[in-house]
Parts: structure tokens; C-alpha cells; sequence
């Protein structure tokens, strides 16, 4: 059940961590709730706290990097609420990896050297970073885990066209260099990441959170020298 209603609300959805109101057809509310999502499965116990922490740092992010692409971001009205404008969502999630860690080393550590349609280099270890960052796209499951996807499958199954790949490709590259740009100042590297894109006619937005600890890895520059210096 939805905890609030609001006028010309049309729909409401209760997501993993946050609750989603459609208001007509153009406008979303999201709330951030304290609830704590691992492995696909909602943990009993909240964090106090949690959500409005989530959104703040989402909103930071969204704000930081609203200057390279246009989001779906409008306003921030309390600490757990975000307003915006509603996008028919592309169904793929783009992973950006600064680094062989999590899915992309389990996978190397199998021998394997191609994820989602990249070639992974040879002579890697746990950590260690790419020559340069890789996509790895997943598609975006209503239920259950999301699936590897190359970029070819996506284009051969109408999820995007071959244009807006490459326009979906530039976008979360860049803005993974920004997201790495800001955690370097606050002493982090941006290890891996998702985005989450949407249209609005033929205009391509920015959705959902960015660079946060929900969607996001990072590790202490320091810890990750003295990893590589035992190396």
C-alpha cells in the first residue's frame, strides 16, 4: 500500500528502496525509504536514516553533473523527496567498470575474457584498473536479477537503436569521468557504476539515482595502493 496520495495521482509503485507516485502522465515523486535491498532480497531491519541520506547524495550527483546531460531531476522539496519529470525508460542498464572487480573479476577469474560483448586484456588482476572503462550493460528486470547483454543484442532487439547506443555509450562514459572527477576529491575512486536512461519524445534524459553507495562501488584511494604495492 502507498502511504500518501496526492492530487491527479495515477499510479504508484513500490520499488526495492524507494516508493514512486506518477502524477498524470508527465510527473514523478519519489520517496527514499530507510529500507535496505542486497542481493535482489528486502533485509528485515531499515537503517535510520538511510533514505534521506540516499537522496541527498543523489541529488548532489544529479545537480553536479546536470551541466554535461539533462536529467530527470525538477526539485528536492525534504530530505527523502525528489520531484521530476516522468521518461519512458530504456530497458537496459548501462555498467561503467574503472576496474576488474565484483561480476567483471569473477568472470575473468573463470578464464573467460569477454563480458557483455568487451574483451576483457590479459594479464589482469583483482583491482587492477582497465586501460580505459568498459560498458558492460545488463537488461532491467522487473523481478529477479538483471541479465549480461551486449551492445550488439541490444541493438538486434530494438532495446535501443544503433544511434541512441551511441548516444547512451558517450553519455555514461562521461559522466563516469565526472563521477570519478568528484570521488577523487573526497579521497575515492569511482570503481564501477550503473545509469539509467529514459526518453522524453525524442530527447534522452538522465534518470534514477547516480553515484551513489546504492548504485555504485568505491574504494579508498589509499586502500587500494597499498593492494597494489603487496602486488
Amino acid at each position: 500500500m502507498s502511504g500518501f496520495s496526492f492530487p491527479n495521482q495515477t499510479a504508484f509503485y513500490r520499488g526495492k528502496v524507494r516508493d514512486v507516485y506518477s502524477i498524470g502522465t508527465d510527473w514523478l515523486v519519489m520517496i527514499a525509504s530507510d529500507r535496505i535491498s542486497a542481493f535482489d532480497v528486502i533485509l528485515p531491519r531499515p537503517i535510520p536514516y538511510k533514505g534521506q541520506v540516499l537522496n541527498q547524495i543523489a541529488a548532489y550527483m544529479l545537480n553536479a553533473t546536470r551541466d554535461i546531460y539533462p536529467n530527470w531531476l525538477v526539485d528536492v522539496p525534504a530530505p527523502t523527496v525528489s520531484i521530476g519529470k516522468r521518461c519512458e525508460p530504456f530497458k537496459i542498464e548501462m555498467v561503467v567498470r574503472g576496474n576488474l572487480t565484483g561480476h567483471a573479476w569473477r568472470t575473468y577469474a573463470e578464464g573467460k575474457r569477454l563480458l557483455c560483448g568487451v574483451t576483457m586484456p590479459e594479464g589482469m588482476k583483482e583491482n587492477d584498473f582497465f586501460p580505459s572503462p568498459i560498458i558492460t550493460p545488463s537488461t532491467k528486470a522487473a523481478v529477479g536479477h538483471d541479465e549480461d547483454i551486449s551492445a550488439t543484442e541490444i541493438i538486434n532487439t530494438g532495446l535501443a537503436s544503433e544511434e541512441e547506443w551511441q548516444t547512451l555509450s558517450t553519455y555514461a562514459l562521461n559522466l563516469f569521468a565526472k563521477g570519478k572527477e568528484i570521488a577523487a576529491k573526497q579521497g575515492l575512486i569511482l570503481v564501477d557504476t550503473k545509469y539509467e536512461f529514459g526518453k522524453i519524445g525524442h530527447n534522452i534524459y538522465l534518470m534514477d539515482e547516480i553515484h551513489t553507495p546504492d548504485s555504485s562501488r568505491y574504494f579508498l584511494c589509499r586502500r587500494l595502493r597499498r593492494k597494489t604495492a603487496k602486488m
